[in-house]
């Protein structure tokens, strides 16, 4: 007993001298109070960066939590958001907007569409992403050092992280759905699962730049059921390839092959990268149990989206057509009866739902929950 108590004094001084403002927890763990948030990924985490550059996102997202656009495809939050609330820290600012943006506790580099390797929907691919995020760091550090005589810190420069900082904050992936998708538009279902390896290499050498910038803490998402997105059962639904749930089989199952290429990938950084503390967190299932159990749990159809429409033609959310005397695109009335809200991206409700599975540790490996991410049980 006292030598356990002594290793957890070890073990505090150690994250002391980080300069994380850590706290004990009522069975005696650590919490982390890890001061920025860095994120990498694609549309399911995008706060910004695709409507500030490529495609504005237009009324009605945002409708529902922040009241008029927010950057996001969905009605309100996303997963990120309800991961920097449940660290209390701000919603991150993406790193391409240029209005109104504040890196003080981190930057988002994620944007719609993007995949981990090119080609795919979106330019901003994760490699492009890590040397916006090298840039970044880079150009803050140069600054604050030009600033270090200076007791004062500028109101220019308030907004930005402090270069310390970068070694202590969580550095978070949602990514490879795109290169899934993309995959299955433009090659046969036996090329989408051949590139898997590749795919989670690139996300390997990623991981292994920023932990050579100083980064420790990853906190990194699976990708979701692809085969259950409406826009996926709508155009890629044939008879007998759909599971009980009415969801693309083949997709699906790409999709859990990627996962377990990327657990077994993270299993391996753990022994390269003996500093680092790697999360990894399924998501595929709690998104899949949400889908399984949606009238259960209250929702519509999961299949029946708010907003847009991909029936007979595709309008995207926020516009509409009138064909024939039909207007398509109205949004729904009550967004969060629904899972999907364009077909394609979670509604609120839905996000929310997934980061209460999710944030909590319990669907984790290891099972540890995002405050306590500097750290896994085995430390104390």
């Amino acid at each position: 007993m006292i030598m356990e108590e002594h290793w957890k004094l070890v073990y505090v001084i150690g994250i002391l001298a980080l300069g994380f403002a850590v706290k004990s927890n009522a069975d005696g763990s650590i919490s982390c109070g890890f001061p920025a948030i860095y994120n990498f990924g694609d549309s399911n985490s995008d706060t910004g960066g695709i409507s500030a550059t490529l495609n504005e996102i237009l009324p009605p997202n945002g409708e529902t939590f922040f009241g008029h656009p927010a950057g996001r495809a969905s009605d309100g939050r996303l997963i990120i958001d309800f991961i920097a609330e449940g660290i209390k820290l701000p919603y991150l600012s993406a790193y391409m907007d240029s209005i109104g943006t504040n890196f003080r506790h981190g930057a988002n580099f994620a944007t719609g569409g993007s995949s981990v390797r090119p080609p795919g929907f979106s330019p901003f691919n994760l490699g492009i992403q890590i040397s916006q995020f090298i840039q970044f760091k880079a150009r803050t550090t140069t600054l604050y050092n030009q600033l270090s005589l200076n007791r004062r810190i500028p109101l220019s420069i308030s907004n930005l992280p402090r270069p310390a900082e970068f070694s202590q904050a969580l550095y978070t992936f949602d990514i490879g759905q795109n290169d899934l998708g993309h995959g299955f538009q433009t090659m046969s279902e036996k090329q989408v699962r051949d590139s898997i390896p590749d795919i989670v290499g690139e996300l390997s050498k990623a991981i292994h730049i920023l932990y050579n910038e100083g980064a420790r803490f990853f906190w990194i998402h699976n990708t979701g059921p692809l085969g259950c997105l409406p826009y996926n059962v709508i155009y890629g639904k044939k008879p007998g390839n759909v599971d009980k749930n009415g969801c693309v089989k083949a997709q699906n199952e790409a999709a859990m092959e990627f996962n377990k290429q990327l657990k077994n990938k993270i299993t391996w950084l753990r022994t390269q990268l003996p500093f680092a503390k790697f999360t990894y967190v399924d998501v595929y299932s709690a998104k899949y149990d949400l889908i399984s159990n949606a009238k259960k749990l209250g929702f519509v159809d999961p299949f029946n989206f708010c907003c847009g429409s991909f029936y007979g033609y595709h309008i995207n959310c926020g516009k509409k057509a009138i064909v024939n005397g039909t207007v398509y695109g109205n949004p729904c009335d009550h967004p969060s009866n629904h899972i999907s809200w364009d077909g394609i991206h979670y509604s609120e409700t839905a996000s929310m739902l997934v980061s209460n599975r999710i944030l909590n540790g319990s669907l984790s490996d290891p099972p540890v929950s995002i405050q306590d991410a500097c750290h896994h049980q085995t430390d104390i």
